[in-house]
C-alpha cells in the first residue's frame, strides 16, 4: 500500500515528511520544515502541536479552542513556499514566506504570510508573523 502524500505539498508521504514531526518522535531540522509541519497540523486539526511549536512565551495565551475551530471550518487545499531567508539547521533565525489555500464557505481564500522562527535549545518555534 502506498503512503498517503503529505499535505505540506513536499511530494513525499506523510510518515516520511510531517508525520515524525506531528507524533513527536522528532523535530524539524529547519524553520521551513517546522513551517510545513504546522500546515499539515491544520490540515489534520492537530491542535496541539500549534501550541507546541509556538515560541515559549506565546503559548499560555494560545486560543486552543478558537484555533481548533477555524481548522475544522476550513478545507485547505494547498500549500506554496514562496521564499525562504535562513533558518537553515545551523541557523537560530529564520524568515519563511508562504501562501496556503483554503476553502471556507464555499470560497477559495489565499493565506499570505511572512513569518519569523526562532531555535531555541535546539529547537525550531514559530515566533510570529511579520
Amino acid at each position: 500500500m502506498d503512503e498517503a502524500a503529505c499535505p505540506c505539498g513536499s511530494g513525499t508521504g506523510y510518515f516520511a515528511c510531517c508525520g515524525p514531526y506531528l507524533e513527536g518522535s522528532q523535530f524539524p531540522k529547519t524553520a521551513e520544515a517546522l513551517m510545513r509541519s504546522r500546515y499539515t497540523a491544520y490540515v489534520r486539526e492537530e491542535i496541539a502541536y500549534l501550541k507546541d511549536t509556538l515560541w515559549p512565551k506565546f503559548q499560555a495565551k494560545f486560543d486552543f479552542v478558537g484555533t481548533a475551530r477555524w481548522a475544522s471550518e476550513n478545507h485547505w487545499t494547498g500549500l506554496r513556499v514562496l521564499e525562504t531567508d535562513q533558518g537553515g539547521e545551523e541557523d537560530r533565525d529564520g524568515i519563511v514566506v508562504f501562501e496556503a489555500k483554503y476553502l471556507a464557505g464555499g470560497t477559495l481564500h489565499t493565506h499570505l504570510e511572512k513569518s519569523r522562527f526562532k531555535k531555541k535549545s535546539g529547537r525550531w518555534y514559530y515566533v510570529e508573523a511579520i
